[in-house]
């Protein structure tokens, strides 16, 4: 199984650290580099710095027995996307921005591959672990909007990421596809089986 986790920031990569148990080739889209103020909220550490997230993840499974990882320190385009994501057979989409949301879920839709998304509302309030016939990716108030900068909603990123790894687990081992709406009081399944 190819799952590719499209964004490996806060949400991304978290997540995919806790999918590495998976029989699975885990790989990272992300054309970002990691920053200082990174090492907070995201799954990186201070020899990061400077690299490109994707390559970054990738170099820190290397610590890990048995993982297999590609990565591809590139912006997703209307003209790679069908060549970084068309061999997927499972996408999880950790943008932070609706346009790069739009781009992969048209692209999914398209090819017909499964697509798994991970968000956070912009308040920080709730986060949401939807698969793609029932998500609508919002329009940002500004364009960029940080949600997950800062560490102001790590908890909440934490319980994000790892349920997110839940649905990608479970996706890869009994084909299902759960919904969620996670908040700091509770993980709740909204759809699916």
């Amino acid at each position: 199984m190819r799952i590719i986790f499209c964004g490996v920031g806060a949400i991304g990569s978290q997540a995919a650290v806790l999918c590495r148990n998976l029989e699975a080739t885990l790989v990272f889209i992300d054309f970002d580099r990691v920053e200082s103020k990174n090492l907070l909220a995201q799954a990186y550490v201070k020899p990061s710095v400077g690299k490109n997230k994707a390559e970054a993840l990738k170099l820190q499974f290397l610590n890990l027995h048995g993982v297999k990882t590609e990565s591809f320190g590139v912006r997703v385009t209307r003209d790679n996307v069908e060549a970084l994501c068309g061999g997927a057979d499972l996408l999880v989409d950790c943008f932070d921005n609706q346009d790069s949301r739009v781009l992969l879920s048209d692209f999914a839709r398209r090819a017909g591959k499964p697509l798994l998304h991970g968000a956070v509302s912009a308040d920080g309030t709730f986060g949401l672990v939807r698969w793609d016939e029932r998500f609508t990716p919002d329009a940002e108030d500004t364009a960029g909007q940080a949600t997950c900068e800062g560490g102001a909603h790590l908890p909440l990123l934490g319980l994000l990421a790892a349920t997110l790894a839940r649905s990608v687990q479970d996706f890869a081992k009994h084909g299902s596809r759960r919904d969620a709406l996670v908040n700091l009081s509770s993980v709740i399944p909204t759809a699916g089986a």
